[in-house]
């Protein structure tokens, strides 16, 4: 059976996790695959990430760590990662992954000037986006699940932008052949998003954001989601 491999870059709030599943699941269900054909590697507590060549695709997760203060650990699975898109295998990097892989192939991560991005957002594809293998099944504008503090200030030299908006202009990249990248969240269901705000809700106040206001304007985002599945489809069919 082919395989595919969930890198958890962290770990999701506890109150997420006991109700709807920590990251790792929630890739799992939002690609619509069966569990016994996902490997997933905690690469915060392991010393020796895997054989990245065993596996048809890889997904790499969000984390609430910090991509700009380098951790050893951080600073291993980038390198890492640099691998696997010189190898030219099928990789799709969320959140801190996305960020992780900028900043591994030359680009620069730190916090959004304008704070943070959270919340049910629309997208827009670039002329890229629209040309692209995965992006270019999806309708020009759609609506995505957001939350981060830092982005991709300066992309990774050849990196191709697929998708943005007014707050986030690099949303979505690609490097090479065949690795994505998302600053929003495909794997993120309505409900998840909504307890990531009401987890967030102190933090929001300080930054004069109301949380009741984002959670009444969660909505779903189907076409993100099937971004997930294409991706599975692509690699394992």
């Amino acid at each position: 059976m082919p395989r595919m491999l969930v890198v958890k870059a962290g770990e999701t709030f506890p109150q997420v996790a006991s109700t709807l599943g920590d990251f790792d699941q929630l890739f799992i269900n939002a690609m619509g695959l069966p569990a016994e054909q996902v490997d997933v590697c905690e690469a915060y507590a392991v010393d020796e990430l895997p054989d990245p060549s065993l596996y048809r695709g890889i997904v790499v997760t969000g984390s609430h760590a910090m991509v700009s203060d380098r951790e050893p650990w951080s600073e291993r699975l980038g390198e890492w990662l640099v691998d696997v898109v010189h190898r030219e295998l099928p990789l799709f990097a969320v959140c801190y992954g996305h960020q992780l892989l900028a900043q591994a192939l030359g680009g620069e991560v730190g916090y959004h000037p304008d704070g943070p991005e959270i919340g049910t957002v629309e997208v827009s594809l670039t002329a890229n986006g629209q040309r692209d293998e995965l992006f270019g099944l999806m309708p020009s504008r759609f609506r995505a699940q957001s939350t981060h503090y830092q982005t991709v200030l300066k992309l990774p030299r050849d990196a191709q932008v697929l998708a943005s908006n007014s707050f986030e202009p690099h949303h979505s990249y690609r490097v090479g052949p065949c690795a994505w990248a998302t600053q929003f969240h495909p794997e993120f269901t309505p409900d998840v998003m909504r307890g990531y705000i009401a987890a967030q809700e102190e933090t929001l106040r300080t930054k004069g954001i109301e949380a009741a206001s984002l959670i009444a304007e969660v909505g779903e985002t189907v076409d993100a989601v099937n971004l997930l599945r294409g991706f599975a489809r692509y690699t394992l069919d």
